[in-house]
């Protein structure tokens, strides 16, 4: 019997450029499919940025106070949402929040967002927290978008994700596998504050720059790259990992940015070298950022597609609304098969108004 549903998702990526809305309608029938009505992404202001960096630095941080104020936040900017695109009734909300930490192989995975105080915002039930049940089945908790790829883009050979992290998703064997590649904008935006910038803007800055082989290697010989699959990347990554060997080599910016994306083009065509030349769907932020996108063209004989811009912008907060869907049918939305973890299951938690 087919049913179709209302709803908006949500998500707010390490790269801390705002908060990313979707309002769709998921319609389930013999499959899944979507219509997207409308979508905006909300800029962090200076203040909410602070504090968002804050939580991960500062060890004083009141992070059940900040979940509480955040998840208000949310709520807040739901209500903004609704307000500017005549967004009526819902039948539920769907939200990522934002991640502070990410340390599966420690058990411990946190997004903020206080899903009560979401609900009591908006007088909607909201699915939330869709990780820490992954990683306590023994699971990464991410990527978490995969089961989208599958469900909604199967058409393509591998779904490319270029936002604070690099991800990537395809069918091997019958199965659905995926994890992070390297981190993206989370490092580059870092590079670009650094010149006032808020990011390289189709990264032309980058291109007017010379890559130094000496930290393309340091960059490319950390022990994650290594590593076989499940594997995901958090912060924690970023700042014992990359910035120190920014902030150690004594080069101007341009050159950091160039280093960087040579370091991402590699990376991710070493991930592409096993798919041949088949079409891969390319979204996020970074799929945007042209002289990126060459590099890595440069790199595979892979076909890169871009997707309409509302693709681009929206397709995790699209397939956060899908996982909520499944959490409330109690279909599996987390994937054994891509996050590691005991068994395939049905995650997130569920708040009423």
């Amino acid at each position: 019997m087919e049913r179709t549903y209302d709803c908006i998702g949500m998500m707010s990526g390490t790269s801390l450029d705002g908060v990313d809305l979707v309002h769709a309608k998921l319609t389930r029938g013999k499959g899944y499919s979507y219509e997207i009505l409308s979508h905006h992404t909300y800029p962090y202001s200076p203040n909410w940025q602070s504090k968002l960096k804050a939580a991960f630095c500062d060890p004083t941080q009141d992070l059940t106070r900040l979940d509480r104020i955040y998840g208000s936040y949310l709520g807040q900017v739901v209500q903004t949402f609704r307000k500017d695109f005549k967004v009526g009734k819902l039948d539920f909300i769907a939200s990522h929040g934002h991640t502070i930490f990410h340390q599966p192989n420690r058990k411990y995975t946190l997004q903020i967002g206080c899903g009560k105080a979401l609900a009591k915002q908006t007088a909607c039930r909201v699915i939330y927290d869709f990780r820490s049940q992954d990683v306590a089945l023994g699971g990464q908790g991410a990527p978490l978008v995969p089961v989208g790829d599958a469900l909604f883009f199967s058409q393509y050979a591998a779904c490319l994700n270029l936002g604070g992290f690099a991800n990537i998703s395809f069918q091997e064997d019958g199965l659905r596998k995926a994890f992070d590649i390297c981190p993206v904008n989370s490092v580059l935006n870092a590079l670009s504050h650094q010149i006032g910038l808020k990011y390289d803007d189709r990264g032309r800055v980058a291109a007017s720059g010379k890559y130094s082989t000496p930290l393309l290697d340091a960059l490319n010989s950390a022990s994650f790259f290594r590593k076989n699959p499940p594997k995901s990347l958090g912060v924690e990554f970023v700042e014992a990992e990359v910035m120190p060997l920014m902030h150690a080599t004594k080069i101007e910016t341009e050159h950091l940015l160039c280093t960087y994306v040579e370091h991402v083009a590699f990376q991710i065509s070493r991930v592409l070298s096993s798919l041949g030349s088949s079409r891969v769907l390319v979204t996020g932020g970074g799929a945007y950022n042209r002289f990126l996108m060459e590099r890595i063209q440069a790199h595979t004989s892979a076909s890169l597609v871009l997707p309409s811009p509302e693709l681009i912008e929206c397709k995790e907060a699209l397939i956060f609304a899908l996982l909520g869907l499944l959490r409330l049918e109690k279909t599996p939305n987390c994937l054994k098969s891509v996050t590691g973890a005991s068994k395939d299951h049905s995650s997130g938690k569920i708040a009423l108004p």
